[in-house]
């Protein structure tokens, strides 16, 4: 690691490091060739240094996958094998009545009729036809009860073994000592039995002591050939075993294996791992127990078998992805060049321009992004001095535009001031009714020349107080405009005209300019003025008020969409109103509308209170 670092610590090292900052901070190529340089090889390397951490572990843990299912499948068979052994001691001691009773009777001697050794023929042939039916089918079993020591029952001949030869074994004192259905497993001892020695040097047994009131006990055996012979299906290279409580090897199929001590399961267990080494070398253990019993299935693999084939596909991905890596980086290389050359030749151009050059061109051309940016660029270059004349000459016209726009308009101011002096000279000649009129007239007039947005409520109830005197002075039935607003609301700020639209959507639709009544009620409610509209006019069909009520909301979740304008004074409409309320206090205002037909319409607004700030 030092001497290719040497050189940067030299002073040729020194100016390479100054010339390479430089560049990076002068050229845009270079930056964007190291960024893509840096994040294609570190993440390469740190990749391939996770890589063969993890990778380890990988093949480590799949092949103990496979090799824990490869042991479950055999553990499935012999514990089928054991079971069975099982099977039979059970079914003997607890499922059959008769088979019991013959037992007993053949144990205490105890038989119901004179005819003693019929009796006892009788009862020998039922439980050797029972044992036979439930022996008969599957794997070789041997069974044999004794009772008090001289009477042996049995599923096999004596000549192939003599089953006096039990009292002999050493294990027997063991068997008659167990009470209920506790078990005895005698594990794995020389086969007895003359014919199948053949076949298995080996034979498992187990035990049983027969219900209280037998004097016997019963012993199942079965070949350790049938239970090695599912070691065989296995795949190369695994070693199955059985042992039992002490680590004995109890089923091998090297018959020369069994009763050997087997201290690879102990190793494991003290190393708390999945690996053992023996004579030099490591395997792959994975056990599985039998609960009944205690004991142990045993799947021995040499590990380098066990990973060849996982960590030779883990092989050949890194190879491949390594591969790609560097053909993606040369690719990457020339890609970046192709894409900067213009980028680079697009900033000269932009140099020139800076320094008052407007006659160059990067004539860059092309159907992409950059293509177009160069075209773009030149036909901006080519528009700038047409630009600079055309913007004086917008100028001119715009200020023209304004002077003529500011000549054509009236003075509000004017036209209220003359209102005023009509009304005075009419009051003065003693039409009072034509005063009042232009008097309302004047204060509607006033009211949209204000600039400020609100108005206290009480100031809204006289534009609305002043609009229905106007339609009544022009219609010939007169609207009775009632009142019911609470005092505590009256100074509360307000937007302009929201009212006024309401109002006059009552009288045009709902009362149809025809006599009637509009109530206006306002009352504060929940931290703001709840207000309700109500005329007695012929209200709205159900299909009618459901369109309108889906215009309100069609504008609701559309607010860029503007509202359609009603007629009349105002020339606002109930949407445009609704709009601009609830842009105005968002979700927390509603409009509900309640409408029958010959009932007439009720309109409520719930408006928030705002802020104190509001109403400076």
């Amino acid at each position: 690691m030092i001497l290719p670092l040497f050189p940067f610590y030299s002073k040729g090292g020194r100016i390479g490091m100054r010339w390479l900052r430089s560049l990076w901070f002068r050229s845009f190529r270079a930056k964007l060739m190291v960024v893509s340089v840096m994040c294609i090889l570190l993440p390469a390397l740190v990749t391939m240094v996770v890589y063969n951490y993890l990778t380890r572990d990988a093949v480590k843990e799949q092949a103990v996958s496979n090799a824990q299912q490869t042991l479950q499948l055999v553990n499935g068979h012999v514990t089928n094998v054991l079971n069975h052994m099982m099977y039979l001691c059970n079914y003997i001691q607890v499922v059959d009545p008769d088979m019991l009773l013959a037992l007993k009777q053949l144990s205490v001697g105890q038989f119901t009729t004179d005819n003693v050794i019929y009796e006892e023929y009788q009862a020998r042939r039922q439980v050797t036809n029972t044992i036979d039916s439930l022996t008969y089918a599957g794997d070789r079993s041997f069974v044999t009860i004794v009772l008090n020591d001289a009477v042996f029952l049995m599923n096999y001949q004596i000549a192939d073994f003599d089953p006096k030869n039990l009292l002999k074994e050493p294990w027997i004192g063991d068997v008659k000592g167990l009470s209920g259905l506790n078990s005895y497993w005698v594990g794995t001892t020389p086969n007895a039995f003359e014919p199948f020695k053949k076949i298995s040097p080996y034979q498992l047994t187990v035990g049983r002591h027969l219900p209280e009131g037998i004097n016997g006990y019963m012993v199942v055996t079965i070949l350790e050939s049938d239970l090695h012979k599912y070691f065989k299906d296995i795949p190369e290279g695994h070693e199955m075993l059985l042992v039992d409580n002490n680590d004995r090897i109890l089923s091998h199929i090297d018959s020369r294996r069994i009763g050997q001590h087997f201290p690879l399961l102990k190793q494991a267990q003290e190393r708390q791992s999945d690996i053992v080494t023996m004579q030099d070398k490591e395997y792959l253990i994975t056990a599985s127990e039998i609960k009944f019993n205690g004991w142990k299935l045993v799947s021995l693999t040499p590990y380098k078998s066990a990973i060849s084939k996982i960590n030779a596909i883990f092989q050949n991905v890194f190879t491949f992805q390594l591969i790609s890596f560097a053909l993606f980086f040369v690719l990457l290389l020339v890609a970046l060049r192709a894409f900067t050359s213009p980028l680079v030749k697009l900033d000269k151009v932009a140099v020139l321009v800076q320094k008052g050059d407007l006659d160059v061109r990067s004539s860059i051309r092309g159907q992409d992004e950059i293509g177009r940016l160069g075209k773009s660029f030149d036909q901006m270059l080519d528009r700038i001095s047409d630009m600079l004349v055309q913007v004086t000459l917008t100028q001119a016209r715009k200020r023209k535009a304004e002077l003529n726009m500011l000549q054509a308009q009236i003075n509000p101011h004017f036209l209220f001031n003359v209102l005023n002096s009509i009304r005075m000279k009419v009051l003065g000649r003693g039409d009072k009714e034509s005063a009042d009129m232009i008097s309302s007239l004047s204060k509607l007039l006033r009211m949209t020349i204000q600039d400020n947005g609100t108005i206290s409520l009480h100031e809204e109830v006289e534009i609305v107080v002043d609009y229905v005197k106007l339609m009544n002075m022009r219609q010939k039935q007169k609207v009775d405009l009632q009142l019911d607003v609470a005092v505590e609301v009256f100074l509360e700020r307000v937007p302009r005209f929201f009212l006024q639209p309401i109002i006059e959507n009552a009288l045009i639709h709902g009362l149809s300019q025809q006599a009637g009544t509009i109530m206006l009620g306002a009352a504060a409610e929940d931290g703001g003025i709840l207000i309700r509209v109500q005329d007695d006019g012929k209200g709205m069909e159900p299909e009618e008020l459901a369109a309108l009520q889906a215009k309100l909301s069609r504008y609701s979740a559309e607010s860029e969409q503007a509202p359609e304008t009603g007629k009349g004074f105002s020339g606002i409409g109930l949407a445009n109103v609704y709009e601009r309320l609830r842009m105005t206090f968002g979700q927390e205002f509603r409009m509900e509308l309640h409408s029958e037909p010959g009932a007439g319409t009720t309109v409520t607004l719930f408006i928030p209170k705002q802020e104190e700030s509001a109403h400076v």
